[in-house]
């Protein structure tokens, strides 16, 4: 007989047991199993569960007891390491809770320790706020209780029910690609769809797949973690916009200290092109345009407008990404486009702006570490050549990793 899939139903129960039970009766009404977690950091769960960490963490550690936000730390920190061990064991196949807003810092928390493609569900009242740093890289679903969660009435329930009725369907997926092919991790942003398209293209004519990342600050993050990982034989940053964006405080800028950096514990190929390096990203329009920005070249895309940076920006940009690079010569190439480096800046576009794109370049010469090969080709970023081009160069570089 096979053993049916067992479903994590973990939150605070010392304040929101009567919700989390509710979850825990209809995933079992739809025939799996449930293992139930107190995380709560007041009081042990009121009703019977599986794992009582009050028990465990809080109540025997009198040193986090008056301290509300030490305690939830310790928490946090107890219930990773055992959701963590229940996966790995094959006793969970993964994990929902409900909760306001502690509820969903501590269950989201916990979610993170789960790897990439196992179901993690939310429902929580503070979805509708910026959950930029509550989700993070990870793949949790957040779902909007709309009603505040104090107890199960016909709003709050048809909402929990909708949840426990995706997480059972969530763990039962069982999609797998056709083929296991090497995997490039391709990072880009809209300003470089074309040529982001062209590249993929070029790619899977060669063996590959192609896993792109919009390089919005999240995505590039979450290329990087996902690297460390193993998931990737090479890395084609297409777009390092992410960089010009973070100096400014702009759109895509979200990074951390690790972007760019050499991947822990990997040895990966990469080979960066300056995509979106021509500008940075700012949410203004037209008809609001920031003063210390009027006198620049600006691109105006949508709600958000892009601004030709400067030569001091510029210089910037290069020192920091050599510095970067240099950490790591032996799998880093250099691709430039000499045609422009986004949608904008290509002759007759309103950042086009050669001689600036030439400094940076001639920068990049002064400070790089001389291991690291720098090409040139004369194509735009977006030409199906520069696209035929930087995917030979991938190619190379992965098959001369794998002898």
């Amino acid at each position: 007989m096979e053993k049916k899939l067992v479903v994590a139903v973990v939150g605070t129960f010392d304040s929101k047991a009567e919700e989390h039970i509710f979850l825990k009766d209809r995933i079992e009404q739809l025939g799996l199993d449930v293992l139930t977690m107190n995380v709560g950091t007041a009081g042990p769960s009121p009703t019977a569960v599986d794992l009582d960490l009050f028990k465990n963490v809080i109540e025997h550690n009198p040193q986090v007891q008056d301290s509300r936000d030490k305690a939830i730390a310790v928490m946090i920190d107890a219930a990773r390491a055992r959701i963590k061990k229940l996966y790995a064991d094959k006793k969970i196949a993964g994990m929902i809770s409900a909760g306001g807003g502690t509820g969903t810092h501590i269950g989201t928390s916990i979610m993170h320790e789960l790897p990439l493609g196992v179901p993690k569900v939310m429902v929580s009242t503070v979805a509708s706020r910026n959950m930029a740093k509550t989700v993070g890289t990870k793949d949790i679903t957040m779902i909007h209780s709309v009603a505040d969660l104090l107890g199960v009435n016909s709003i709050s329930g048809r909402i929990l029910d909708v949840a426990a009725s995706g997480i059972c369907g969530m763990v039962q997926a069982r999609w797998k690609p056709q083929f296991e092919k090497k995997r490039i991790a391709l990072p880009f942003f809209g300003f470089i769809t074309a040529g982001a398209e062209a590249t993929r293209h070029e790619l899977e004519n060669l063996g590959y797949e192609v896993v792109p990342f919009h390089a919005n600050g999240t995505g590039g993050m979450a290329m990087e973690e996902l690297a460390a990982k193993g998931y990737f034989d090479g890395i084609l940053d297409l777009a390092t916009h992410e960089l010009a964006d973070h100096l400014l405080d702009g759109y895509c800028g979200d990074i951390g200290p690790q972007r760019f950096e050499p991947v822990p514990g990997q040895s990966i190929p990469r080979l960066i092109v300056p995509g979106g390096l021509d500008c940075a990203v700012l949410e203004f329009t037209r008809n609001n345009i920031p003063e210390k920005y009027q006198d620049r070249q600006i691109f105006f895309y949508d709600f958000r407008s892009a601004i030709r940076l400067n030569k001091d920006e510029t210089r910037t940009l290069a020192d920091q990404l050599t510095e970067k690079l240099n950490k790591d010569a032996l799998n880093v190439k250099i691709l430039i486009p000499l045609q422009g480096w986004s949608e904008a800046d290509r002759d007759g576009g309103p950042l086009y702006d050669p001689p600036m794109n030439r400094f940076f370049t001639q920068r990049l010469r002064e400070k790089l570490d001389s291991q690291i090969d720098i090409q040139e080709t004369d194509h735009h970023i977006n030409d199906t050549a520069f696209a035929a081009i930087a995917a030979q160069i991938m190619d190379q570089m992965v098959q001369e990793q794998s002898k």
